[in-house]
């Protein structure tokens, strides 16, 4: 699926939606789920096309896969949390999407503890020792 079909489905749904959501409400949000994660599906294979060259350019520079892999962790766990709280956010329940964020954080913060560390230990060894 490409840029046109996505944009295109992404305005039909928002036409289908506005024409029933005064009828059908549930139908409406629903259809807005299926629309979106048909568009989803649609852009895994670019997104895995993403994640193949980022792999390549880490081999090329010689960057350690662990540092890599947590980094697409961290975006991928980011793209989630946003969908997921627009979603919620959309059916008019902020303070879950709130505490869906706050989840999301809270799992990039875990993720990120072996780099900082790494970091920490780094700026360390560079310090004269006392």
């Amino acid at each position: 699926m490409d840029i046109l079909q996505i944009v295109f489905l992404g305005i039909l749904t928002a036409i289908l939606y506005l024409v029933i959501k005064d009828l059908h409400p549930t139908i409406a949000y629903i259809l807005v789920i299926v629309a979106g994660m048909i568009i989803l599906l649609s852009i895994l294979e670019q997104i895995s096309s993403v994640f193949e060259l980022i792999h390549y350019v880490s081999n090329e520079a010689n960057i350690e896969h662990v540092y890599v892999e947590t980094i697409l962790k961290v975006i991928g766990i980011a793209y989630i949390v946003e969908i997921g709280a627009s979603m919620t956010r959309d059916a008019g329940l902020s303070s879950l999407a709130t505490k869906i964020e706050l989840a999301g954080k809270i799992f990039i913060i875990i993720l990120a503890i072996p780099i900082i560390r790494s970091l920490i230990e780094t700026i360390l060894a560079f310090l004269p020792q006392s």
